[in-house]
């Protein structure tokens, strides 16, 4: 996959110039990542939230699908092929939501999360299986049942109309979208069944948050 593009314009984007300029300031992926980070973690304390990039500026706050929209967006703004990477989880978990880069043949991921866990991730993964399994062991629940399933193809949003980024509705259309985008199921019903719980340190390392 070609993971350059042409740059989006200002003008393409909708947004203000003052913000875009400011996005267009993050260099490198360490500086998204560290951008995303500062954002204030969005719990949806009043109801669900699907916000695009310009009100998830506005509101700072984020959840993992708007963080990563977000960072697809800044990475769009440098030349490089926006893509969310879905992590299908099993009920009663949900799944992650991660924006994905390629430096220099290899794959990495921004990732905004409150938990210890689930973060980012270098590129020093060879292919995309080999980056969505560097989640697996994380991905547990409070019993230490192990719950990824799935992950997709990337989803690239330069392939969608550009209302995303600044659009004052929710994106229930898009996630549906990302949703219903094909899957790689890696785990079999033996293995599943096969699956050791998370021993208890790795359970209460996965309890540290961020508030």
């Amino acid at each position: 996959m070609n993971t350059r593009v042409r740059p989006l314009s200002l003008k393409e984007s909708g947004m203000s110039e003052k913000s875009f300029r400011f996005l267009l300031g993050l260099k490198t992926h360490a500086k998204i990542q560290d951008f995303i980070n500062q954002i204030p973690f969005n719990f949806e304390t009043n109801r669900e939230t699907y916000m695009s990039p310009q009100k998830t500026m506005e509101h700072n706050t984020a959840h993992c699908f708007e963080g990563a929209l977000l960072a697809a967006l800044i990475m769009w703004v440098r030349g490089e092929r926006p893509l969310l990477l879905d992590l299908k989880a099993e009920s009663p978990d949900v799944d992650h939501v991660v924006a994905i880069f390629n430096d220099g043949g290899f794959w990495g991921a921004i990732s905004k999360t409150n938990h210890a866990v689930l973060r980012y991730r270098e590129p020093i993964y060879k292919n995309i299986r080999e980056l969505a399994m560097s989640y697996f062991h994380e991905y547990f629940l409070a019993n230490g049942i192990k719950t990824m399933r799935s992950f997709s193809t990337p989803f690239d949003l330069s392939k969608v109309n550009k209302k995303w980024i600044t659009t004052d509705r929710d994106l229930y259309g898009l996630m549906n979208k990302l949703d219903r985008s094909p899957h790689t199921r890696f785990i079999s019903k033996r293995q599943i069944k096969n699956l050791r719980k998370a021993d208890q340190i790795e359970i209460k390392a996965g309890e540290v948050t961020e508030r």
